[in-house]
């Protein structure tokens, strides 16, 4: 399994899509379990894809996607194959913040969540505060992820303040929570706190970590 961990890993690191799907394809009919390729091989992929971004800085954000959509791809293909059905963790509706047409980050955290049993709904780009709640009462998700590439757009109007407005105006603050991310919070870990957010992550693997506490600390256990 170290072996296949680390063949799959080297592939994604080129961003060779093909030669990752044969590789957990042929692990496999080779009695691989499919429950295995998740987790054990692309979750800690994109775990090491995220330590080469942020920390050794050996990979760059090109890589960082293509990684997080390789992990999407196979994890649909493996979940189909699983013998019991798997667990799914909780449920978020995403989306970048009103006024912010840059989708990347976004799609690379969606695929990260995948591949971590978070069922995630993609509200897509420019999306307003109503939509953003009204998304989640309808999808019965326990979080709101909201990501913004600027810092007028992390801190705008109808923005994460504006949906905090209207959760508090629903009651829906102990069922709801917000997250966000992006370079704004990056450049000031702090930010989170001024736009009245419960939760910020840096990258897809740290929110898939931050939003299952978030997930777990609004469904009864």
């Amino acid at each position: 399994m170290e072996h296949l961990a680390q063949e799959y890993y080297e592939a994604v690191f080129d961003t060779d899509r093909k030669r990752a799907l044969e590789l957990v394809r042929n692990a496999v009919k080779n009695g691989v379990l499919p429950e295995d390729i998740v987790f054990k091989v692309v979750v800690p992929s994109i775990d090491l894809m995220v330590q080469s971004f942020s920390e050794t800085f050996d990979a760059s954000i090109a890589q960082h996607f293509v990684a997080s959509q390789i992990a999407s791809e196979v994890t649909d293909e493996m979940l189909s194959q699983f013998k019991v059905p798997p667990t799914i963790a909780g449920k978020v509706v995403i989306g970048t913040s009103c006024g912010d047409f840059h989708g990347l980050g976004k799609k690379i955290v969606m695929g990260c969540l995948k591949a971590q049993m978070i069922d995630v709904v993609d509200l897509g780009l420019n999306v307003g505060a109503e939509q953003f709640v009204d998304a989640a009462v309808k999808n019965n998700a326990q979080v709101i992820g909201i990501a913004s590439m600027m810092v007028h757009t992390a801190r705008g109007e109808n923005g994460c303040l504006k949906v905090r407005q209207l959760l508090r105006q629903k009651k829906l603050e102990n069922q709801i929570k917000v997250i966000v991310g992006g370079a704004p919070y990056r450049f000031d870990p702090e930010l989170y706190r001024t736009v009245q957010a419960d939760a910020w992550a840096a990258n897809g693997i740290k929110a898939g970590h931050v939003i299952i506490g978030l997930i777990k600390a609004v469904k009864p256990s």
